[in-house]
């Protein structure tokens, strides 16, 4: 069997993925393209509520 090769993000250290990480974010948000939580915790929760159902779709049993 042969070993995979580490390559991409897997060969960084977690901080330097977290500061890959945050400059994309601060890119995205200087270009207006950046997700903003307008309606606080109701907006949070709609979208936790629809990926909990997505998730629980994919769960089910199709045959019993």
């Amino acid at each position: 069997m042969t070993e995979k090769k580490v390559r991409g993000f897997a060969t960084l250290t977690p901080e330097q993925r977290r500061e890959i990480s945050r400059k994309g974010g601060m890119s995205a948000h200087a270009q207006g393209k950046g997700h903003q939580w307008k309606a606080g915790s109701e907006e949070a929760r709609e979208a936790g509520r629809k990926g909990g159902s997505a998730t629980a779709t994919k769960r089910r049993p199709t045959a019993e």
